[in-house]
């Protein structure tokens, strides 16, 4: 055990108490040792005893399912620990819409009364202390943000994911370019390419030739859309004629149904009643399919990093159960829920930077 490893363990002593870091020396002693710890996946998470509280998490509702599958496999842990999740999308909008995920955790208000996960009772009453975002949060966000606290939110990677663009599972096209895309969704296709709004335009020759092209997507309030149409329509706007769906699933639901529906969504929220196509960046290169491998070596051209933003003063401490929720999340268990949820899991190199970052906010407070 290394002079250093033992400076870093007495100071969390100090600051968190025996318990609360004991989880750390182990998973740091099984790296020296060899136990339980591999250079090619994350290391197994140790629970600790005591942990108990509660934290509001406001955000995306393409996060949802991720977030929710994530508390439920924590609290098996910690039963004296209750998350409430909430999912109402992650784009912030005007300041005076409290009920936006950004403006609850800048305003520190939650629409649920408690932090069980129920939504019951009388409104802003729990603390937003978390943000899931399914994008990253912008200057102008982090600036409202810091004017407001004196400080950034603190950021935390914590899984890849593809956003997706799906048709009918029985639409045979093989695969769209980026500025196909733009100029199915888009009314000004970027590069000044025509406008697509038949299938016959994508080279169908059948009875769809002349058919319309269903274009739907996701509401104003979703990351998933500004993602999009920062990325694809390369700040263009969507055509008139496209249909908002409240959420992922919504979207999902809808272009199943329809054999001359296309839309975009999150990868986890794909079924076997869609196909998600195959995406190139430009004409006369590859088609490339989501995966986890795309996404990691960036081959798949719209791969997203999904974050948690805390809100936490730099000279305070996280409390037990949120410092152990993020150190959950970053271990080998939490990055198989990640995968389960359909989303891919982070890169190591991420994972330990996320780990570093946890050890020094503890760290920096005894400077």
């Amino acid at each position: 055990m290394t002079p250093k490893f033992v400076r870093v363990v007495f100071m969390m002593v100090m600051l968190l108490g025996l318990e609360c870091v004991s989880t750390w020396a182990a998973v740091s002693a099984g790296a020296e040792a060899g136990d339980g710890v591999s250079e090619l996946e994350p290391p197994s998470y140790i629970s600790i005893e005591g942990v108990q509280g509660r934290f509001t998490i406001a955000g995306s509702n393409t996060m949802y399912p991720l977030m929710t599958r994530l508390s439920g496999e924590f609290r098996r842990y910690y039963p004296d620990v209750h998350i409430a999740i909430e999912g109402q999308g992650s784009k912030s909008v005007a300041a005076e819409d409290d009920r936006r995920p950004f403006w609850e955790m800048v305003q520190n208000k939650s629409t649920y009364r408690r932090g069980d996960g129920s939504d019951d009772g009388h409104q802003v009453s729990m603390q937003v202390q978390v943000m899931a975002s399914s994008r990253r949060l912008s200057a102008k966000e982090v600036e409202t943000f810091e004017s407001r606290y004196g400080y950034r939110p603190m950021e935390i990677p914590i899984a890849l994911e593809a956003v997706a663009v799906y048709v009918h599972k029985d639409n045979p096209i093989h695969g769209l370019t980026l500025d196909q895309v733009a100029a199915i969704f888009s009314n000004k296709s970027r590069h000044g390419l025509t406008e697509i709004t038949t299938w016959g335009q994508l080279g169908f020759q059948d009875e769809r030739r002349e058919a319309g092209i269903h274009v739907y997507g996701r509401d104003h309030r979703s990351g998933t859309r500004a993602y999009f149409k920062e990325r694809v329509l390369l700040g263009g706007e969507f055509r008139t004629t496209l249909q908002e769906e409240p959420g992922s699933a919504n979207l999902i639901l809808a272009v199943g149904r329809d054999p001359l529906g296309i839309g975009y969504s999150g990868i986890g929220f794909q079924t076997s009643f869609v196909r998600a196509l195959p995406l190139a960046v430009k004409s006369g290169v590859p088609f490339v399919t989501p995966s986890a491998e795309s996404a990691v070596d960036g081959s798949y051209p719209l791969t997203r990093t999904l974050y948690l933003y805390i809100n936490k003063k730099p000279s305070e401490r996280l409390s037990a159960a949120l410092s152990e929720f993020l150190r959950f999340v970053n271990s080998r268990q939490g990055q198989e829920i990640v995968v389960k949820a359909g989303v891919y899991a982070l890169p190591l190199a991420d994972i330990h930077q996320n780990q570093k970052q946890i050890i020094d906010v503890v760290t920096v407070l005894t400077k």
